[in-house]
């Protein structure tokens, strides 16, 4: 007992000597901590998606459309980054969450109550959205490239026909010359002519796709080839449906809006590039579409200075029964919100569209999966809203009462409708036969 009680100093320094010695070996407390959260962060990173297996498979269907390194032409925007590559995607990880996470990207307008009813709906999953922002918040990792996907169909494509998405067009239609803007030039609207010989189109063919790339300070196009505004993709006939491209010579006009900021050395010359592919022969062509501006009329729009949320409507009776193939409200900077509805002859109401967060820079066209068939006698409802308050951000000057205009700073109030009437075409392509001219729109 004397000598365990006489050994209890000596192995209590002993213990304490041996804490230092292996303090020692691991490194400062604080160090220790460090290598722990370190190892966290690793095994965090290990279980982050990767690039290769989980990410680009999602770029590749939602974003890279656009994000390519010969991006869409989306009515003047394009996208000022490719994410094709895992170095083009890892330097903007943090940039990728923020905007999924935001749902500024990808841009869609239509409310949440129409998931699944359009078929160019631009819509991320949630899963999807969680795995974008888990790769950038687990340090972005590349992982395996041999898990790749194989690259899509329409990249392949663009890579072949030097950018053009939906192939190399059969025809391209460009102004005579360039059009020049002059340093303090802002916003003008100009009519400009197109010539198509009979070298170039020499006889009347059936439109398949509708594609523009514009030059600089272009806003939007109207045209008998095909209009355009800011965020709009091409214009693509499905099967059964067309319209016909009259053979030249001829001149084709088009109403262009440029817009730029003015200031020494902003003077600009541009052109644009309208690339047309036409059908393939034996396709039959079933369907005649038709339409309508739906204007709320221009000289009755008086927006007051400082209203947050001034509306007005319009109405639109069908007189023959059709089925709705799309809608595209247009608006200026101080578009807010816009809205069709339709009241059946039984007394029936739906909403068709709702489009509470209107975007001028992304024009959507809403074109339905499932066509709506709306009996004769029906009546759409078609509504806007404006915010010409200064809490709108892309306000020209909240202080002025708005009409009608052409200029940017201006409003309009159109909400374009397509529909196919129930009757069926007889057309072949490639036959020869196409419907008569309608009087007067030869040239145009």
């Amino acid at each position: 007992m004397r000598v365990a009680t006489r050994s209890r100093p000596l192995d209590f320094a002993l213990l304490i000597l041996l804490a230092f010695v292996v303090q020692a070996a691991a490194g400062p407390l604080s160090a220790q901590v460090t290598q722990v959260a370190s190892a966290d962060r690793a095994a965090a990173v290990s279980d982050a998606p990767t690039f290769y297996g989980e990410v680009l498979p999602i770029i590749h269907e939602n974003c890279a459309t656009c994000h390519q390194d010969s991006g869409m032409n989306m009515g003047g925007n394009v996208a000022p980054f490719s994410l094709l590559t895992y170095d083009d995607a890892r330097r903007r990880a943090r940039m990728i969450a923020s905007a999924v996470r935001e749902g500024r990207m990808p841009p869609w307008s239509a409310a949440d109550m129409h998931k699944g009813t359009f078929t160019n709906e631009r819509i991320l999953e949630d899963h999807e959205k969680a795995t974008l922002i888990a790769w950038a918040e687990g340090g972005a990792p590349a992982g395996d490239p041999a898990v790749a996907p194989p690259v899509p169909g329409f990249l392949i494509a663009a890579a072949a026909s030097n950018g053009w998405t939906r192939g190399e067009p059969d025809l391209i239609i460009e102004f005579n010359e360039e059009y020049c803007l002059d340093d303090d030039l802002r916003d003008i609207y100009v009519d400009l002519p197109a010539t198509i010989t009979a070298d170039m189109l020499p006889e009347d063919r059936w439109i398949k796709s509708v594609e523009y790339r514009n030059g600089p300070a272009v806003h939007h196009i109207i045209s008998a080839v095909g209009g355009l505004v800011p965020g709009a993709a091409p214009r693509v006939y499905d099967d059964g449906y067309s319209r016909v491209m009259r053979a030249g010579p001829r001149d084709v006009m088009f109403n262009m809006h440029f817009n730029k900021e003015p200031g020494p050395g902003t003077a600009v010359c541009t052109n644009i590039q309208a690339g047309i592919i036409f059908k393939e022969p034996g396709e039959e062509i079933r369907h005649v579409t038709g339409g309508d501006n739906l204007f709320i009329t221009p000289r009755d729009l008086l927006i007051p200075a400082g209203a947050s949320s001034h509306s007005a409507s319009r109405e639109y009776v069908f007189e023959e029964a059709v089925e709705l193939l799309s809608f595209m409200p247009h608006m200026h900077l101080r578009g807010k919100a816009a809205l069709y509805e339709i009241t059946y002859p039984d007394g029936k109401h739906e909403t068709l569209l709702h489009v509470p967060n209107y975007a001028f820079n992304w024009q959507h066209t809403y074109k339905f999966a499932e066509p709506p068939k709306i009996p004769a006698g029906s009546t759409l409802r078609f509504t806007l809203w404006w915010d010409n308050s200064e809490n709108n951000p892309n306000n020209p000057d909240p202080t002025v009462d708005v009409k009608w205009g052409r200029p940017t700073d201006a409003e309009m109030s159109q909400g374009y409708m397509s529909f196919r009437k129930m009757e069926k075409s007889a057309f072949v392509v490639g036959d020869g036969n196409f419907p008569a001219p309608r009087e007067g729109r030869r040239g145009r």
